[in-house]
């Protein structure tokens, strides 16, 4: 479901040349692919169809987002056993048919696969880009912007670390515009828990009620590709590798960077709380002894 609504929200906004779908189930992406070929009328000409490893070739971005889906209950962590054997596997077929491709990381838990896919081709590792948690930070930004009755387009606050229950929000960097959210409307501790909380735990109420969740993830995979494919240089906090700061070494998890044409042309250093640098640290510690348990 991510990967065909990914391709949907690419078709409409008219802004790619051509989308191979790839998948074990051939029948599945052939018709996933007439779907959106009946859709080209209404939104836009591109060249979408079912495909195989051989597209490659020539792309220019790859998007991951097959695996086993999260279940009711289960953890993204809980998945790492069941897709780390999928994802290196796929990664050895597209490297073989393209050594230099964007590769956009989103099957879950998407930091312990972005990092498998770093150690696995570290001169790749700045066109490696794991979603991370644009879409946690982008669901902290719809509700701080329901609270504060604000665009959220207007607001600019970070979730970082895992994408995941570790995950941190850096309330200390948060601004609607250029001013502190402090300053705009006091948050009591109780409310900045409770939109924090709803952010971080969005995923499970929506796989409860709808098995899975794809259409937002989906519209951050489509703005990831338009960053790329325009050099947009559009600072994002995407899953990445990073071995050094905040005190953190060898361990792939979400942090400010610029994306570009190139990948990650350079990270955003952030002024965080020792509250906050403290989480960070705990997040990483996370991910680290699942790293070492998997690799």
């Amino acid at each position: 479901m991510v990967g065909s609504c990914t391709a949907y929200s690419l078709l409409a906004s008219n802004d790619v040349e051509e989308i191979a779908l790839i998948d074990i189930n051939h029948n599945l992406a052939r018709a996933q692919a007439m779907d959106l070929q009946h859709a080209v009328p209404f939104l836009g000409y591109t060249n979408v169809h079912d495909g195989s490893y051989s597209d490659i070739k020539d792309s220019s971005i790859v998007v991951i987002t097959c695996g086993a889906a999260q279940k009711p209950g289960e953890t993204r962590i809980d998945l790492v056993k069941k897709n780390s054997a999928i994802i290196k596997d796929i990664l050895t077929k597209v490297y073989h048919q393209n050594p230099n491709v964007m590769i956009i990381m989103v099957t879950n838990p998407v930091d312990i696969l972005t990092h498998i896919a770093c150690t696995l081709y570290p001169k790749n590792k700045n066109r490696i880009i794991g979603t991370g948690t644009i879409l946690d930070s982008a669901r902290f930004r719809f509700l701080l912007g329901e609270y504060l009755h604000i665009n959220p387009q207007s607001i600019h606050a970070y979730i970082v670390g895992e994408h995941g229950d570790s995950e941190v929000a850096l309330w200390s960097t948060a601004t609607v515009g250029n001013t502190p959210i402090e300053k705009v409307k006091k948050l009591s501790p109780a409310i900045k828990k409770e939109i924090f909380e709803n952010a971080k735990n969005a995923a499970y109420a929506i796989i409860e009620g709808k098995q899975a969740t794809y259409y937002a993830i989906a519209a951050g995979v489509a703005m990831l590709v338009d960053v790329i494919t325009h050099d947009k240089k559009t600072v994002l906090p995407i899953s990445r590798y990073i071995n050094g700061e905040y005190g953190i070494k060898n361990t792939c998890l979400s942090m400010p960077a610029v994306i570009g044409k190139e990948g990650i042309i350079s990270t955003i250093p952030l002024t965080l709380s020792s509250q906050e640098k403290s989480a960070l640290k705990k997040s990483a510690k996370k991910l680290q002894s699942v790293i070492k348990s998997t690799l």
